[in-house]
This record gives C-alpha cells, sequence and structure tokens, in this order.
C-alpha cells in the first residue's frame, strides 16, 4: 500500500508517501536541520510545502549534514494528499525554493517506507585541492590545501583498517546525543585525480562530525605528520584528545544514499557531483573560434 487515510478538518483524505531526491549547495545554510535562528536546508523545503498545501509539513531527510556541507543526492520523505501525482513534486517545489537547492526527482513509496530508518548506507565525498595558486571556481568545493603535497597513497593504507564495525569515538563530536559511536564501514578509497585528491567513505551511518574529523588528522599523514600506523592507533585506542582540528566545510559533499528499494533511475542519484581533474600544462594551448 502507498496510500493511507486520515481524518482532516474535511473528513477523510487519501494521504500517500514521497521520496525526493534532494542536490544543495551548502555554502549558505546552517546545515540540514531545521532550527530556530539559521536558515537550513529542511527550512526551506517546509515552507515551500506549507505554501502549497496550505499546512505544515515535516521532511524527513537521510542524513544531517553540518553547516557549509553539500548534498549531490541527499534523500527525504514526507506525506501529502493523494490527489497531487507524486511525480508532479519536482516541478512544484522546483518554483518555490531558492537557487541553492534543486528538487531532482519525486517518487510515491510505501507508507512504511523512511528516508532515514530505510537506507543502508550513506557516502560522503571530500575533495582536497592541491595546487599552490588558489583558483576561485574550485573554492567553494574543496578544501584549498597548499603548505604541503600529500601522498594519496599513505592516506588510503590508513584508511584501509577502517574497513568494518569499529568504535570510532576518537571522530565523534561533542554534543550529538548518539548513545554510542559503533560504524560499519563499507568502502573507503582516496585517489588522486592531477591537482586534486578524492577521499569517499561509505558507512551504514555516520556520527557527528566525523567525516571532518577523520579528513583533518588524513592529511597529516599525507603530510607524513604521522604513519598510517599511528593514524590507525588513534582511532584503535579512542584517542579523542588528539584530534584536534576538523577540515573545512566547503570539501565535503554528501554523495549518495543506498536503499534495498529505491524508485529512482541510477542517473537521478548515485554520482552527480561533478568531478574536478586539473592537470599541470607545460606549455598553453590556445583555441580558436
Amino acid at each position: 500500500m502507498t496510500t493511507s487515510d486520515r481524518i482532516t478538518g474535511n473528513g477523510s483524505e487519501k494521504f500517500q508517501r514521497v521520496a525526493l531526491v534532494i542536490q544543495y549547495l551548502g555554502t549558505h545554510f546552517h546545515g540540514w536541520q531545521r532550527q530556530t535562528k539559521h536558515r537550513t536546508v529542511q527550512e526551506e523545503i517546509e515552507k515551500a510545502l506549507q505554501a502549497v498545501l496550505k499546512h505544515p509539513v515535516t521532511l524527513h531527510g537521510a542524513g544531517r549534514t553540518d553547516a557549509g556541507v553539500h548534498a549531490a543526492a541527499q534523500v527525504a520523505h514526507f506525506d501529502a494528499p493523494e490527489w497531487i501525482p507524486a511525480y508532479r513534486w519536482t516541478d512544484i517545489l522546483n518554483h518555490r525554493l531558492p537557487s541553492d537547492i534543486v528538487i531532482r526527482a519525486s517518487a510515491v513509496v510505501r507508507q512504511d517506507w523512511h528516508a532515514r530508518f530505510s537506507a543502508l548506507w550513506r557516502r560522503y565525498r571530500y575533495v582536497i585541492y592541491t595546487e599552490a595558486r588558489p583558483n576561485l571556481f574550485v573554492c567553494p568545493f574543496s578544501w584549498h590545501y597548499y603548505h604541503a603535497s600529500l601522498d594519496a597513497s599513505l592516506m588510503q593504507e590508513a584508511l584501509n583498517p577502517l574497513l568494518g564495525r569499529h568504535h570510532l569515538a576518537a571522530f565523534h563530536r561533542a554534543n550529538s546525543g548518539r548513545p554510542h559511536s559503533w560504524v560499519e564501514i563499507q568502502a573507503a578509497e582516496c585517489v588522486r585525480k592531477g591537482s586534486f585528491i578524492s577521499i569517499e567513505v561509505q558507512a551504514s551511518g555516520f556520527l557527528y562530525g566525523m567525516m571532518r574529523l577523520l579528513i583533518g588528522i588524513l592529511v597529516e599523514v599525507g603530510r607524513g605528520w604521522r604513519s598510517p600506523a599511528e593514524f590507525t592507533e588513534l582511532w584503535t585506542q579512542q584517542r579523542r584528545d588528539q584530534v584536534r582540528y576538523a577540515a573545512p566545510p566547503q570539501g565535503l559533499c554528501l554523495l549518495r544514499v543506498g536503499y534495498a528499494d529505491f524508485p529512482f533511475p541510477t542517473e537521478v542519484w548515485f554520482d552527480t557531483q561533478p568531478q574536478f581533474v586539473f592537470q599541470s600544462v607545460t606549455e598553453p594551448q590556445y583555441c580558436l573560434t
């Protein structure tokens, strides 16, 4: 069943659950979750839903990104009257949302489907730009790390032992409300492409601040300040006191979320964040038009 009956002021009305695939530029948001005094992604979409339905609507997201963090394919759901076809919500919302949020697609799902609790995994990507000179066109989406070259092979070596289920209190910020720090890491990859290093981590769930804290220490490995073995010892011994610096938020993007039954085609959600690749050029190349 994809619809349910609810009692409203006008009697019984059929509702259906609608799933959304959402992109947003996190630069001017104070994260995903609704807050009292700050602009958030959840609030902006809920305001657009309320403008259409004329009553408050709660939007449930797959994950809560921090302030300044982007999303290429965040997933969320809400309940809406059946008389509006689920696929129409894409256009309905995009006409009412600010330019830094886009709904990629919308579809009806089962009544017991939940954007957060039905998710099997989340995948994040962090991008580091390693050229000496800054570049205005990549600054909003990467950490410009110009202090020293980074060894991506050492960073990958440090990531390998993370695979599996581990207690990662060393990468857990305080005040998260989560009672434990156990995480199942399903993939951890570090790849250099020209001037960019891309780190992707996939897990069943992420701790509050986990990716940015992890990247902050991983860069020390890439720079040679810590060995891969020291990196592993830090988190296995739960040395939160040694994790003092979080990588800046603009390099981080919620890449995608995985489900056993997802109503969207792959091209809507799988890999929708473009990747930069800059190679060193020894001689200028010109194009005449």
